[in-house]
C-alpha cells in the first residue's frame, strides 16, 4: 500500500509542484488551501505525513498542528516561509517534526519526508512500483505517465501499450503479440488498430521530448528503445 501524503499550502503552484514529484516518488497525495479543509482532509485521508504552512487563511499552520497533534501522532513537516529562529522554534515546541524553509530543494524534502517516516516505523514507497526509462516514467499503481516530469495523458490503450513495452525493453513485439498482451477477446480487429494507437501514443510523448522511445522494426513490429540507445 502506498504511503499517503497531505500537503496543506494555500499556493495552488507548490501543491501541484509538490503533488508531481512525490507521486513520481510513489507517494499517494492530497491537497488542502486552507486550516478548515486541512482538519476535514486529515479526518477522511488519514496521512502518514504532513506537510503544512503556516500562514494559512481561515485557521493557520499553528493552529492546525496544534488540533492535529491533540489527537493524532503523525509525522508534521512544516513548509514555510517564515525563516526567523523564533518561528522555528514555535513551531517545533508545538509539534511539528521537522521544520524547512521556503524556497526549498526537492530532494532535500524528499530526504525529511523518507526520515521522518523512517522514525515513526513507516517503510518509503517500493521502487518496484515506478517503472523509468530515461524521462520516461510510469507508475502502473496510478496510471500515471510522465516525460521529463511533465504528466502525459493517455487514453486506456494507450497506458496498456506503453506498460507492455515497459516491461519489455528492447523486445520486439509484433503487432498481434501486443494485441493478444492487450488481453482482447477479438485481438484479429485490435491488431489492425494497434498501429493507430501506437503513433498516437508517439505524438502524445512526443510533445514533450524529442527522444523516440518506441523503435519501428520493418516487418516485425515495434519495440521499446532504452533510453541509453534513444536516438534523438
Amino acid at each position: 500500500m502506498k504511503q499517503k501524503i497531505l500537503i496543506v499550502d494555500d499556493e495552488a503552484a507548490i501543491c501541484e509542484l509538490l503533488e508531481m514529484e512525490l507521486t513520481l516518488e510513489g507517494y499517494d497525495c492530497m491537497s488542502a488551501s486552507d486550516g478548515i479543509l486541512a482538519l476535514s482532509a486529515f479526518d477522511s485521508y488519514c496521512p502518514d505525513l504532513i506537510l503544512l504552512d503556516i500562514m494559512l487563511p481561515g485557521i493557520n499552520g499553528y493552529e492546525v498542528l496544534k488540533r492535529i497533534t491533540a489527537k493524532a501522532d503523525v509525522p508534521i513537516i512544516m513548509l514555510t516561509a517564515k525563516a526567523q529562529t523564533a518561528d522555528i522554534i514555535e513551531g517545533l515546541e508545538t509539534g511539528a517534526h521537522d521544520y524547512i524553509t521556503k524556497p526549498f530543494e526537492t530532494s532535500e524534502l524528499l530526504a525529511r519526508i523518507k526520515a521522518a517516516l523512517r522514525r515513526h516505523g513507516v517503510k518509503a514507497p517500493p521502487s518496484a512500483d515506478i517503472l523509468k526509462n530515461g524521462s520516461l516514467t510510469v507508475i502502473p499503481s496510478s496510471r500515471s505517465v510522465y516525460v521529463e516530469q511533465t504528466p502525459v495523458r493517455l487514453t486506456v490503450t494507450e497506458f496498456e501499450i506503453l506498460l507492455i513495452f515497459m516491461r519489455n525493453y528492447s523486445k520486439v513485439l509484433s503487432r498481434k503479440d501486443l494485441a493478444m498482451m492487450l488481453g482482447e477477446e477479438n485481438y484479429d480487429e485490435l491488431t489492425r488498430a494497434i498501429d493507430m494507437h501506437i503513433q498516437r501514443l508517439r505524438r502524445k510523448l512526443s510533445k514533450v521530448t524529442a527522444i523516440r522511445f518506441i523503435e519501428t522494426v520493418h516487418g516485425l513490429g515495434y519495440k521499446m528503445r532504452n533510453f541509453d540507445e534513444a536516438e534523438i
